[in-house]
């Protein structure tokens, strides 16, 4: 399937000889890729297994509703901003973005409600009322949070770390931030309530981190997420997708989809282009991968003999957790439930242990609830609800059998949503789709059936995580979650830029010869 019959392209001449760009999956690294080096004058051809762009940000329509199947919190909408007007258009003629407020509405195990905003005078309020002495602390860690944010994004997320020297030098400006601490273990500096302290440290989860284990520098996310907001896309999130996609075929590039790519092809140190599945191949000028980094070395280059990503790096490395994700539609409305909800179980500590470590499926859980349409009626059929809940699980490492135990743990869910948030629910579900960390792995090609690839812990970020210009191949490049700076929307497109400002001019290949030759299929 050619997804540019949906995208008109601009007529060009038949022979194109712009140099060519593969690029492997079409997530929203892989098509934020592509509309950058489309506009800086490469010939694009995208290619993913799936029927439509997105990758973990697919949409699933069924029975009247829109269920987006991943990522659903937008934070620094500027990033998508200047991807548009990089690729000569504006944001706001393609996609609707609009604020969330609250972010988030927390419940505790105890029934505790906690409104989570930007409004600094309505939290302090909210802490007050959980612990008085915790408003200073409150304070104090949005001060450091300014000061990681700072250092950690604005100047090194856009940034590739590919120079041991320079890796030096940035490492020791963070270790002064105290990097080598964990999330918790900062917040903990802050804050006495162990409500607060899960509260405050939580946000490593929505990017595959263990908050117990991941580096402090993500603790810029309260500081993100308080100046510039959390936001939704009108339509959904893969209304967003949509409209990347859309910027990549203005420019003549091309998305292929249900083509699986099965093989990255070399000669000598150089990547020549891909194999697919159906035997097809497809010369390029530079390949890159939008696909989990293990995937890309451990099965796209498994002949390949590999001087750093080798079977034996990608085997000991320490991968994300992966997820559990119920989606479900009801034939009446839940006007009460915000459009975000964080829902925390009984444990905070144990279960990631659990998850984590133990790799063992834990009887209890905490959730993530998606109400889209609290925001946006038009996802549901009218007088319903379009939802869906995710709970953190352990990745394929463990031994949960999925098909013995998914339709057991939605049950289990469905009981807990019952008895919190949505009243009734069983009486009203009229749409119902599950997927596991089995799809993961076979439908997304996550490695270990991981929801985010490596864990984003000290020594799998910056220099230590998969570089985006491939330490393989000369002309290999990596996007994407498992590449710097690591996973969530912000992450995946500054991975994308950073890909577009290192590869080569396309004026470098000889006046367009070599793309013309080398990238027609064969």
């Amino acid at each position: 399937m050619n997804i540019s019959s949906r995208f008109p392209t601009p007529a060009r001449p038949q022979a194109d000889t712009r140099p060519h760009a593969a690029i492997i999956g079409a997530g929203v690294g892989g098509l934020a890729t592509g509309a950058l080096l489309g506009a800086k004058g490469y010939r694009v051809t995208i290619l993913d297994p799936l029927d439509q762009p997105g990758g973990r940000a697919y949409a699933h329509r069924q029975d009247g509703f829109t269920f987006d199947a991943g990522p659903t919190i937008i934070t620094a909408p500027w990033l998508f901003e200047n991807l548009w007007r990089d690729c000569g258009g504006k944001l706001e003629d393609d996609v609707d973005l609009r604020p969330n407020t609250p972010f988030y509405q927390v419940r505790f195990d105890d029934g505790t409600i906690f409104d989570y905003s930007g409004d600094q005078v309505a939290m302090e309020a909210q802490i007050a009322e959980i612990e008085p002495r915790d408003v200073m602390g409150y304070r104090s860690f949005l001060d450091e949070s300014r000061r990681i944010y700072e250092v950690a994004f604005e100047q090194l997320a856009h940034k590739p770390f590919h120079s041991l020297l320079f890796t030096a030098k940035t490492l020791a400006r963070l270790v002064k931030l105290g990097g080598y601490r964990s999330v918790y273990s900062v917040v903990s500096s802050h804050f006495r309530s162990d409500k607060l302290r899960t509260l405050f440290s939580f946000h490593p989860l929505l990017i595959g981190g263990n908050p117990f284990s991941a580096t402090s520098f993500y603790c810029l996310i309260a500081h993100l997420e308080g100046k510039y907001g959390v936001h939704h896309a009108v339509g959904g999130t893969n209304a967003l997708v949509r409209g990347i996609a859309s910027l990549v075929t203005r420019n003549g590039g091309q998305i292929r989809l249900g083509q699986t790519v099965t093989e990255i092809e070399t000669e000598g140190r150089r990547a020549s282009g891909v194999r697919l599945a159906s035997g097809e191949r497809i010369s390029a000028d530079i390949v890159i991968s939008n696909a989990d980094p293990a995937t890309t070395y451990g099965k796209l280059l498994k002949t390949y003999p590999r001087r750093r990503w080798t079977d034996v790096k990608i085997d000991r490395g320490d991968y994300s957790m992966s997820l559990f994700v119920w989606y479900f539609g009801t034939n009446r409305r839940y006007d009460e439930v915000k459009h975000h909800t964080m829902i925390f179980g009984p444990r905070y500590k144990g279960l990631l242990d659990d998850i984590f470590r133990e790799r063992r499926l834990a009887e209890d859980f905490s959730l993530y609830l998606h109400r889209p349409t609290a925001s946006d009626p038009s996802l549901a059929p009218e007088g319903g609800d379009a939802f869906y809940v995710l709970s953190p699980v352990p990745n394929l490492a463990g031994n949960t059998d999925w098909a013995v135990e998914a339709e057991r743990y939605r049950r289990r869910i469905e009981k807990r949503l019952e008895e919190t948030m949505l009243p009734g629910l069983s009486r009203h579900i009229v749409s119902s789709l599950i997927a596991t960390p089995l799809d993961f792995r076979d439908r997304l090609l996550s490695w270990q059936g991981a929801a985010f690839a490596l864990e984003p812990k000290l020594l799998q970020s910056a220099w230590f995580r998969p570089h985006n210009k491939s330490e393989e191949l000369d002309n290999l490049y990596l996007c994407g979650a498992g590449t710097h700076p690591g996973a969530g929307l912000p992450g995946v497109v500054s991975s994308a830029r950073i890909v577009a400002d290192l590869v080569p001019a396309p004026a470098t290949f000889v006046t367009g010869v070599e793309g013309a030759t080398r990238g027609q299929a064969s």
